[in-house]
Order: structure tokens, then sequence, then C-alpha cells
């Protein structure tokens, strides 16, 4: 089957299959192609163009050199592919295929087959269209660039004419520069002579300019600064003249106005310096200064010299004078002095201050702003001047706190800085603190470190003095009331408060540190205290130092600590924590722990051998064993009365608790063992007896019924005076609920007593302490049970769960 031709893409396009027919074939609907393979070959034959037609159908066989003919050869480095590409020969065939299946659905009905000659010659003139304008298309191409080409050809021409006129004009422009050197020497000979005529026209004043430079100098002198500088001008400006035609030249009759010049600018430093003394007492001198300053700092020169700056430098004087008028010399203080320079400064600034707006402000130009330039220059001088003070020697205690009131209040007070007399001008606010939070913490911590060594001083020494007092042959001091008295109190919360008092005038940050300083030594000085008393009791009970009136001592001490304890909330400033006291009066209660305990263990020395003989026969006859023991009580309580409440409440219950815990310790040792039925009665009459004389002899020194123990003493007359063995276990159960902490060694002591118990109902009494609920210690419990020591009981007389097992 011979191949259908088709359009040939353009040059340098890629040819690609057409996807759909002609716009000229698409009128109608298209039938759809169902060729057999037997129709092919005929229906392709038909198509075949004759020889002599020349138009070519698409889809109909071409001629190799037709073919070759119509196909653009595609130019060099272009994109499309070459024939020799896969690419091109699948998209040829693709193009075939698809002509071919169109022409097969035009074509398919006989009929269309007359149609085929308009089809043909609508191909040709197609053909014909695409190469006119192709052709029409190179030729435009061909024509831009054959007048590039000559656009080029003129550039060159004119580039080409432009280089030979300017290796002309260098030629020339070196020809000129030879010409130049040779007039060199000429060009010197003009400038001398022009140098000549200057000079000749100012020689008259040239003369004149050693006598007008001593002149200026003598007018510097006598402080005629207004004259000396308008001299200095003249001279300067005679400089100017000659130095532009001069071409520079710097003649030596000038060298001395740089000298002259700085003199004068140091007379008017000077004149600044001072200008506090000179406002007082010849304001007419700093004007004239201020005046110089200002005017040369509008006056502009051609001379290449250094600026003068006077009036950068006149306020720097004024500074300078200022700060070495009241911090000039070193500050080296003696310790306590720090106060009166502080108070020589609340007095001094403040008229400073008033100087500079009555007298210099009115000498001195607005934008000086003298107040405010005042009252930065001497708050800046002090600050300095407190920062080196600081950084040198520790100060005191003293001083420490000094500055710190001087600085936080006094400075910035009504009488100084926060004066209604000082105006806006000062400007006050902007100020920085003269002293920063780093040096306010460190003074802080130098003042709390000093005077708590000091505070610990006072407190040792009081103490020493009250110690020294324990072993005197005289009793202890009393006051109005009859009451043991002693300054020790008072001396030691007057040194506390009076310092924590004081603080409070600073800051709150200080009053802080020292309430803790104060709390701190105020345990240490309970705790030092009573390690005085423990030594004291031991030198006495040794024999070392016997004191004559230990006891009255011991009670004056109680009250010492009834005074501290009931006085020291003064020590609590507004606004503190309430548990800051919980240290101290942990202390103070452990203090009168220890000095009761101490005044115990003296009773204890006194009545333990009078509880020796007891129980026993006599005994269970005779008072006269408790009499000994109450009249001994009495005696040695007799100094009671002058221990302040509560603390001798405390101390008779303590006092008459030993007593009970020593008779219930003399029944516990097993010295007696009743014979029968009359003794056990005998015995728990004696009881009975022995509680109502102790209770009459506490309630006469004063201590109430409700806190005393010897009722512990019925409760053992019942257990002895019970008839029936068999109900011992309900009255030893009774017992235990009356007294939570009594053993089953105390009730095994307190059987062996009644000597009539039999070992299977000593166990069956035992057994009721096991049995029911335990008892709960309440609040209000005060032990003496746990506090009675038994001797070991026979295992006979234990219970298989008991300690002895």
């Amino acid at each position: 089957m011979n191949p259908m031709c088709f359009p040939k893409p353009a040059p340098g396009s890629c040819p690609r299959a057409w996807q759909e027919p002609p716009s000229s074939f698409s009128e109608g609907p298209r039938p759809r192609l169902q060729l057999r393979e037997s129709t092919l070959p005929a229906l392709t034959q038909t198509l075949a163009p004759t020889p002599t037609s020349s138009p070519v159908l698409p889809g109909s066989a071409m001629d190799s050199a037709t073919k070759d003919e119509m196909q653009p050869s595609l130019p060099p480095g272009s994109s499309c592919p070459g024939p020799e590409w896969p690419e091109q020969e699948r998209a040829e065939q693709l193009a075939r295929g698809a002509a071919l299946k169109w022409a097969s659905g035009i074509f398919y009905r006989p009929e269309q087959l007359a149609r085929l000659g308009q089809y043909r010659s609508r191909e040709v003139q197609r053909t014909c269209s695409l190469e006119a304008r192709i052709k029409s298309v190179v030729q435009s191409y061909l024509e831009g660039v054959k007048t590039g080409v000559w656009q080029l050809a003129q550039a060159f021409e004119a580039v080409q004419g432009t280089r030979e006129a300017l290796d002309q004009a260098h030629g020339l422009l070196q020809g000129m520069v030879e010409a130049t050197e040779t007039l060199k020497p000429l060009r010197e000979q003009v400038a001398q002579h022009r140098q000549l005529q200057v000079l000749s026209q100012l020689l008259p004043r040239l003369r004149a300019v050693p006598a007008a430079v001593a002149h200026t100098r003598t007018l510097i002198g006598a402080q005629r600064l207004l004259e000396a500088y308008v001299c200095l001008r003249e001279l300067e400006q005679l400089q100017e003249e000659t130095w532009a035609p001069l071409g520079g030249l710097e003649l030596p009759v000038f060298e001395g106005l740089g000298p002259l010049a700085e003199a004068l600018g140091q007379a008017v430093e000077a004149a600044a310096g001072v200008a506090g003394r000179l406002a007082r007492e010849d304001p007419a001198l700093l004007v004239a200064a201020v005046r110089v300053a200002e005017v040369d700092a509008r006056h502009t020169t051609s001379l290449e010299l250094p600026p003068r700056d006077w009036q950068r430098r006149c306020l720097q004087a004024l500074q300078e004078g200022l700060e070495r008028t009241h911090f000039g010399t070193p500050l080296l203080l003696e310790p306590g002095a720090l106060a009166g320079w502080l108070e020589a400064l609340r007095v001094a600034l403040p008229a400073e201050l008033a100087t500079a707006e009555a007298l210099v402000a009115p000498c001195c130009p607005p934008h000086y702003k003298v107040v405010r330039l005042w009252a930065h220059t001497l708050h800046s001088g002090l600050r300095r001047c407190l920062q080196q003070l600081l950084e040198g020697p520790k100060l005191g205690a003293a001083d420490a706190f000094a500055l710190l009131h001087w600085t936080l209040h006094v400075y910035l007070g009504p009488e100084m800085m926060g004066s209604l007399e000082l105006g806006p001008e000062a400007d006050v606010s902007q100020l920085e603190p003269l002293l920063t939070p780093e040096n306010i913490e460190q003074l802080e911590a130098m003042f709390v470190t000093q005077i708590q060594v000091n505070v610990a001083q006072w407190l040792q020494k009081a103490l020493d003095g009250e110690v020294a007092e324990w072993n005197r042959e005289q009793e202890p001091g009393t006051d109005s009331s009859g009451f043991y008295h002693s300054p020790l109190p008072a001396i030691v919360l007057q040194i506390l408060e009076e310092n924590i008092r004081v603080t409070s005038l600073v800051s709150e940050s200080l009053q802080r540190r020292v309430h803790g300083m104060a709390l701190s030594e105020l345990s240490t000085f309970l705790r030092s205290f009573s390690d005085a008393l423990i030594r004291f009791s031991r030198d006495h009970i040794r024999g070392e130092a016997m004191a004559p009136h230990y006891v009255p001592y011991l009670l004056a001490t109680l009250n010492y600590q009834s005074a501290l304890s009931s006085s020291v909330s003064v020590l609590q400033p507004d606004g503190a924590a309430s548990g800051d006291l919980a240290p101290v009066e942990a202390g103070l209660d452990e203090l009168q722990r220890r000095i009761c305990r101490l005044v115990l263990e003296a009773l204890l020395a006194e009545l333990q051998p009078l509880f020796e003989a007891l129980p026993s026969r006599r005994w269970l006859s005779s008072p006269e064993l408790l009499d000994d023991v109450c009249e001994r009580t009495v005696r040695f309580c007799q100094d009671f009365r002058r221990v302040r409440n509560p603390a001798v409440q405390l101390l008779l219950a303590e006092a008459e608790r030993t007593v009970v815990l020593q008779y219930l310790r003399a029944l516990m040792q097993g010295r007696l063992v009743c014979r029968g039925a009359d003794e056990r009665i005998q015995a728990a009459q004696r009881l009975q007896n022995d509680a109502a004389q102790l209770r009459e002899l506490f309630l006469g020194l004063g201590l109430e019924e409700s806190v005393q123990c010897a009722p512990v003493l019925l409760s053992l007359r019942d257990l002895l005076n019970l008839r029936d063995p068999m109900l011992l276990g309900l009255e030893v159960a009774g017992l235990r609920q009356k007294f939570p902490d009594v053993s089953e060694d105390h009730v095994s002591a307190l059987l062996d007593l009644r000597g009539d118990v039999s070992r299977e109902q000593r166990l069956a009494a035992l057994s009721s302490l096991q049995a029911g609920p335990q008892p709960s210690l309440s609040a209000g419990h005060r032990a003496l049970f746990s506090l009675v020591p038994v001797p070991t009981p026979a295992l006979s007389s234990c219970l298989p769960s008991g300690p002895c097992t």
C-alpha cells in the first residue's frame, strides 16, 4: 500500500501526527470505520494518483524524489530530530495511519468517490498557500539580516574614526604637559612675587605683633579677659590674612599665638573653677569668662588649627571646681566621725544650691542650666565619694547606720534635695541613687554583723554579772510586791528592743535583719543562761562552790524566765510574722523546765531519806513519817510565794507530783507485806490519811485541788481495802481506767503489799489489764506510774504475756 502524502512541517518545527481531519472534511456525520482486510487493497488502489495528475491527495503515495524535494532540510543545531531518529519515524507512521483511517472513513461509501477531485484540488491549494507563506517569511528574515549587516559595517567605520581622533587628542595632551613643565619656574616666580607683595603691604602690622602678644599677656594676667580676647582675635585675623596668600606658610612672628590662646583658655577655666566665689565677690570676671567661652564657640577660622572647645572646658571647670570645693580631699574619718561629716554636708549642699540659683545662674547663659548642673555635679561628686568610702576600711556599726539613714532619708528629705525651695530646674528626679542596692546590702550586712557582736557582748556581760550574784551571802532582791526581782530581763529586752526600734528609722529590710538577729541572740542567751544554771547546780551539788541560797536563786531565775516570756512580744515589730517568736518561746519553755527540774532535784534530795522508811510497821501505826515529809516540804516550799504566777502554780504542781511519785516509789519497793486483814485495813486507812494530809498541805501552799496527784493514793486504798480477793480484777480494771500508764509490775507490787493473793487470783487480776478496750491517754493526763520503777517481779507472778516472760 502506498503511503498518503501530507504537507510537511515548516523548517525548524517538529513533525507531528494529525489528530483531527481538516476543517473542510468535518462537515456531516463521520461513519465509523469498519473495513475488512479484503477491501483495504482495493480502496488504496482507487485512491492512488494517476501519472498525469499533479495534485496529490492526502494519503496517496509519493515518489522518493518528490518526497525529498518537499521535505525541508533541518539546519544545523535545530531542536527537531532528523529522519534517522526513531521518534520521527514513529511519528510519520502514526501520521500515515491516522490519514489512512480518515480517508477510509470519508470514502467508505461509493457516492463519496465522486468528490475525490474536489478533495485533491483543495489540498493542492492548501499546499501552495503554505509554501507561499514560508517563502514570504524567509524573505523577510533575509532582508532583516542584510540590514543588520549594513548597520554593523557603518558602526565599525565610526569606531575606527573615533579611535583615530582619540589618538590625535592624546598626542596633543602630551605636548601640553611638556609645555606646562617648562612654565613651572615662571609660576614659582609669580607666587613669590605675590607673597612679597602681601608681606610688603602687611609689614607695618606684622612688626606690631610681638608687642600685641605681650600686651595680651598683660591683659590676661590682669584678668581683663574680654580685652585680651579682642586682642587675640585681631592677631588671629592678621594671621588668617597672611596665611592664604602665603599658601599656608606660617610666619615665625605668629608662633606665640598658640601659647597665648592656651593661656587665655586656662584663665577662663580658672575663673569658671571658682564660679561660686566669683559670683559673690567679682561677678564681672565670671561673666567675662563665660562670654569669652561662648563667643569663641561661635567663631570659625580658615586656619588649620585644632579646636579650642573653650565652652566645654568652661563647663567642665565649673563641675570640677564645685567637686573640688566639697569633695576634693580624700575622706579619712575617725570611727564615729562620719555622722559629723554628713551633718556638715546637710548644711553646705543646700547653701551651695541656693548660691547657684541666686548668683551663678544670672551670670551664665540659660542653656548652661546652672541649677541643674550644680545639683547633678554635687550629687555625682557625693556619690563617687561614698563609693570610695565603701571601698576603703570597714565602717563601724554607728557609721554604717548614720550613712544608711542619711542617704535614704535626710538627703532626699525636705531639708536637702526634697526642699520645696529647690525649683523644677534642678531636675532632681533624674538623679541616680546615692547608694546602689548592692551598697545598701553591704552596709546592712556590715551593720547587722557588728551590732550582733556588740549585742552578744552586752548580753554576755549582763549574764556574767547575774551569775556572779548567785553565790552571794544575801538572798535575791525583791520588788515592791515581795517577788524575787532582777534587772536582767529588762536589760536584755531593752538592748534588743532598742536596736530593733532604731533600725525602723532606716528601712524595713534592715529592721527585719536586726529583728532576726535579736531573736537569734536571745535564743543563744537563753541557752547560755541554761548552761550557767547547770554549772551552778553541779558546783553546788559537788560541793565545789556551795551557794548559801541555792534554791532562792533558782526561784529567782524562774521569775526572770516569766518576765522574759511575758515581755518577749515587744521584740515583734508591726507586720512581722507571728511564727518568728516560735524558737524563742521554745527556748523559754525549755529554760522553765530546766529550772523546775533543778528545783525539784533539790526537793528530792531533801525528801529521799525520809521515804526510805516507807512503808513500814511504824508507818502503819503512826503518822510521824509523813509529818516529817510534810514539814520538810513546807519548809522547802516557803520561798515559792516569791515566785510569780503562773510559774508558781507549775512549780507547786511539779513539787506535789514529785512527793506523790516518791510515795508510790516507796510502796512499789516491797518493803512491807500485810500479815492479815487488820494490817490491810490499817494500810488502807494510812493511805487515806496521807492523801488527805498531802491535799491539805498543798492547798495551804496555794495549789489548786484539781491539779493534785494525791487522789491516786485513794485508788490504791480501795485496792487494799477490798475484802474479797476474787473481785480484784474489777478493782484493777478500774485502776487502769483512771491511770492508763499503770503496768502489770505496778499491780503485782500492790498485790504483794496485800499479802493474801494466791497465784491464780493474781493471774486473774493481771489478766483484767489485758481484757477490754485499752484506755487512751487524755490531753491533760499527767504521767505517774510510768515514772515509778518497780523491782523485777518473780516469775510466778507474771502472766504468760507479761514483760518478765
